[in-house]
């Protein structure tokens, strides 16, 4: 028992005296563990779809096909590789993978581009090419090989079977003659129409501005026909049940709004058996550069709704520019004008309008398109949810800056009860009974906007505003609002001084913090000038246990109930109980930031941005998951759509060019990936080659890429693409070199006395069970003396099912765990989660690595690890935090260890110093954190799958 906590076993309610006890009871006395019976499994879902739009296949004629029949057109036959016109427009695997690796990886320049292709000519010179003048004596023998400057004869020891690339014109026009994923742009002009005023108008009255916009149909044609989607999308609405009967929200289509979409379309007998496609579009504003006259670019962005949350947010054709908005500028003297920004407003929505006019004809009658499956389809399109941010949101709402979009809350009591949803249909009421000045003084509304969606079927822009996790949540409520309180807070408190002081500790606490897989460092603290959303989400994991100690206790608890909150609505699957908890959450949140007012720090809380909270468990009810349609998948895509095209272009002009490097990348992605389902991307450049020279047919290697997965030491962590799989840790495959290899010499080395008894204990455990916790000690001469060889690993890979994760489309993650003596110059020795059934945490313990090893006994081999347990101070959570807080169990005056099999960790663990009241050295480095605190937080903000796995345990 340690502070109270006793190490009961779960089973038969036996009492051990240290978490080393209970675990060699367990081992001994519950080895077994009974599956659950079959159809009992927590992870089985029920679900219901929409009765009448049931996406049912069809022929070229939108007549429906026979149940089990194959698609109407079958798709092409598979490559292999052998025949090189099979890389058409491309001559080789090496073009295209030269054509891939400088256009698209290292987006490199023209003159670079010729310079690689010189030294490539040169090579083909070497092993193979000689000049056009040399006359060969067999010229059936050779092919000539024409270049700008200078022909190739290859020579027949070294078969060229065609040319190579010549220049940075010839790769462009190669590029430019791929079919797949061709989705040109068009430009459109849009000029101010009204009266022009006496004399000389502003230039912005006449001045045209551009518009370029891709077919939204023919982009949404291009995803639907992604062979990559088949097992991430949902073509029908759908309602779904888990194990309890509870319901479930994910993806978009599991939610209120697809179902009820689908019913009204549905009203025409003519549409049964068709599919509903949503489209969600986004955009934001993003700057390119500000040296350069702060370059800003307007893009929209647009991804099928049925596909899951986790996939849109993955890398690929998912997410795809639409369109680029013009964004009008003009003198300080006419900003304020309100013809001008009514002008700018009315553009905007009638670009977007224009965006969405290639649907407009297929909203109520349906279009044919090929699915994922092979399948052809009747569908029947639809204005989905839009992405946007606060700012964006008004002018989509056409409302007044500082009202709700989607309630008529009065600005000064937003969170204040009985107000109403807004709808598009009441805003056409108000606008046609009240005056202008009424609209915009009691309603929040601009009477000189009509929102876009209003000329589309079925469309509420009101309604279709989706959550936003990053401007709302992350950025906002988090960073804008609660960490500047906290900094204000401290300057009442204790004045400027003291509180730079308090703040610049609070800095070095965020730096001290240890190392764990995904975990941004701050080694100056949170004190950076700019600050991004990944700068705001990296500094959430870290940031409540630092301030723990520095402030009230009511502020800590409002720090941890938003935490609790934020984390709570970011899953990918919310199930009807979570909302309670969701709603539950909020309240205390609310209840709990009061204590900003009443120290004085806040007049009031009335905020656009906090009061978005409260419609949050209604979209999810609408939408699903807010994770699928958060803005910073937009944001990420403005990286590869926007800034590095940008970057790749004279600066002159930049958007025409940009426009070309985008219908580029597409066509490289487009065909890249049909390349790779037929096995034609396995393997390097080199190693293809020779397999197919070789006569091999390439098919994907799994086996292989799990191999690299592991072999991969510098990954911390990533998602894995691919289905969801059962859970597993694996040590790393290599063995470490420069180890001993016998047990006493490897104890002598590695500074464990204790190693050489807790193994030959670990092996008397393996070959008659741990003895009973109270018999007497078993005489170390009575255990196995072990003459093998001994293995050490770094590290080791958890594999495993994280559905709140955000990038992998089939839910995996993978995690690497370290225990290494010199990890960029200090030794690290991470923490891990071991499932030993102890009484507290839900059975987990807390552990410290010291040595990841492995070695055969007995015809088995044994994967292990030799570690310190941290165990908890107390039976529940801290009452501020919400952290359990643990400490290092201890015989003697010193720490415990055991040696544990790896398959017992769960996942890692990070773990928090917990601090007080008393500042850090100024030269306090964070790889001594593990050993430098009495006590630790377990922090459940590491990551967003260690906050859902012990939420869930709880």
């Amino acid at each position: 028992m340690v502070h109270g906590v006793a190490f009961t076993c779960p089973e038969c309610s036996k009492n051990c005296s240290s978490i080393s006890g209970l675990s060699r009871h367990r081992k001994s006395k519950h080895r077994e563990f009974t599956p659950a019976p079959e159809g009992e499994d927590e992870n089985t879902f029920q679900q219901t779809n929409h009765p009448l739009l049931t996406a049912r296949p069809c022929d070229a004629a939108g007549r429906y096909l026979p149940p089990f029949a194959g698609p109407a057109a079958k798709p092409p036959p598979p490559m292999n590789g052998q025949d090189p016109n099979e890389w058409a427009p491309f001559r080789s695997r090496a073009e295209f993978d030269f054509a891939q690796y400088h256009f698209v990886e290292l987006q490199t320049s023209e003159g670079q581009i010729n310079t690689a292709l010189d030294i490539w000519a040169a090579s083909v010179a070497e092993f193979g090419g000689l000049p056009l003048e040399y006359t060969p004596d067999d010229p059936e023998k050779c092919s000539i090989i024409p270049t700008d400057d200078i022909d190739f004869l290859p020579c027949t020891h070294y078969p060229l079977t065609s040319a190579t690339l010549q220049n940075t014109k010839d790769l462009y026009a190669t590029i430019d003659k791929i079919q797949a994923g061709d989705l040109p742009w068009r430009t459109f002009q849009l000029q101010y129409t009204g009266d022009l005023p006496a004399g000389t108008p502003p230039k912005w009255m006449t001045r045209k501005y551009e518009v370029s916009v891709r077919n939204l149909r023919d982009v949404l044609h291009h995803q639907l026909e992604t062979r990559d989607f088949h097992s991430h999308i949902d073509m029908t609405a759908y309602r779904q049940f888990n194990h309890a009967g509870d319901r479930v929200w994910s993806n978009l289509m599991s939610g209120d709004w697809a179902w009820k979409q689908s019913d009204i379309i549905a009203t025409d007998p003519a549409n049964h058996g068709c599919a509903f496609v949503p489209v969600v579009a986004g955009s934001d504003k993003t700057t390119v550069s500000v040296a350069t006259g702060h370059q800003e670019y307007h893009p929209v962005y647009a991804s099928l709704g049925n596909l899951t949350g986790p996939a849109r947010r993955a890398h690929g054709n998912a997410v795809l520019p639409v369109a680029f908005l013009a964004i009008p500028k003009t003198s300080k003297k006419h900003r304020r004008n309100p013809v001008y920004q009514r002008f700018c407003r009315q553009m905007y929505h009638a670009s977007l309008a224009l965006v969405y006019q290639p649907l407009k004809q297929y909203m109520e009658t349906p279009d044919i398109v090929r699915c994922p499956d092979g399948h052809l389809r009747r569908v029947v399109y639809g204005i989905g949810p839009y992405i946007a941010d606060y700012p964006e949101q008004v002018w989509l709402a056409g409302i007044v800056q500082n009202w709700c979009p989607k309630c008529d809350a009065l600005p000064d009591q937003l969170d204040s009860e009985g107000a109403r949803l807004r709808t598009r249909t009441k805003t056409e009421t108000l606008i046609t009974c009240f005056d202008p000045g009424i609209l915009w003084d009691d309603y929040g509304i601009r009477a000189d906007i009509i929102p876009f969606t209003h000329s589309f079927p079925r469309a509420d822009i009101h309604e279709l505003l989706s959550p936003d996790l990053l401007h709302q949540v992350i950025k906002g409520t988090f960073k804008d609002h609660l960490v500047s309180w906290v900094n204000e807070y401290l300057v009442l408190a204790h004045g400027e001084k003291r509180a730079n002081e308090i703040i610049h500790d609070i800095d070095r606490r965020i730096a001290a913090v240890p190392e764990f897989p995904g975990l941004r460092r701050f080694p100056d603290g949170r004190d950076f000038n700019q600050w991004t959303g990944d700068d705001s989400k990296a500094l959430m994991k870290v940031y409540l246990g630092a301030v723990a100690g520095y402030i009230p206790s009511e502020m800590v608890k409002s720090l941890a109930t938003f935490m609790d909150l934020c984390y709570a609505v970011r899953r990918n699957a919310i199930t009807a109980p979570d909302l309670v908890r969701v709603g539950n959450v909020l309240s205390r949140f609310h209840q709990h930031r009061a204590i900003f007012i009443e120290l004085g720090v806040r007049a009031d809380i009335s905020l656009p941005r906090q009061h978005s909270l409260i419609h949050y468990i209604p979209s999810i009810r609408l939408f699903g998951s807010p994770n699928g349609l958060c803005s910073s998948i937009t944001e990420s895509k403005h990286i590869k759509a926007v800034k590095e095209p940008w970057r790749q272009s004279s600066r002159y002009n930049a958007l025409k060019q940009m426009l070309v490097t985008l219908t580029r990348l597409d066509k490289l992605a487009a065909l890249k990936s049909s390349f790779t389902a037929r096995g034609m991307m396995t393997g390097t450049t080199s190693s293809y080659t020779a397999r197919v020279l070789a006569g091999d047919k390439p098919q994907v290697e799994a086996v292989a890429a799990a191999a690299a997965l592991l072999e991969d030491e510098d990954g911390d962590n990533g998602v894995i693409h691919g289905p969801k799989s059962l859970s597993e840790i694996q040590l790393a495959p290599t063995p470490q070199r420069g180890y001993p290899k016998t047990l006493a010499s490897l104890a002598l080395h590695i500074e464990q006395p204790q190693f050489p008894e807790l193994f030959r204990r670990f092996l008397y455990e393996e070959l008659h069970g741990a003895p009973e916790e109270d018999t007497p000690t078993i005489p170390i001469d009575a255990c196995p003396i072990f003459p093998g060889n001994i293995s050490v690993h770094h590290s080791a890979v958890a594999r495993f099912y994280a559905p709140s994760d955000l990038g992998g489309a089939g839910g995996m993650y993978r995690e690497r765990i370290r225990s290494h003596p010199a990890w960029h110059g200090y030794a690290r020795r991470d923490t891990v989660l071991v499932d030993v059934g102890a009484s507290a945490m839900s059975g987990l313990v807390v552990a410290r690595v010291l040595l990841f090893f492995s070695f055969l006994f007995g015809g088995k081999n044994f994967e292990c690890a030799l570690v310190n347990w941290l165990v908890p101070v107390a039976d529940a959570p801290d009452p501020d935090t919400g952290m359990w807080v643990v400490e290092p169990e201890r015989e003697g005056g010193v720490r415990t260890a055991a040696i544990i099999e790896v398959g017992s960790i769960a996942r890692g663990a990070h773990l928090i110093g917990v601090y007080g009241t008393n500042p850090l050295p100024e030269d306090f480095h964070f790889s001594d954190s593990l050993d430098a605190f009495n006590t630790y937080f377990v922090n459940p903000y590491a990551d967003h799958h260690m906050h859902e796995f012990l939420a869930e345990l709880h």
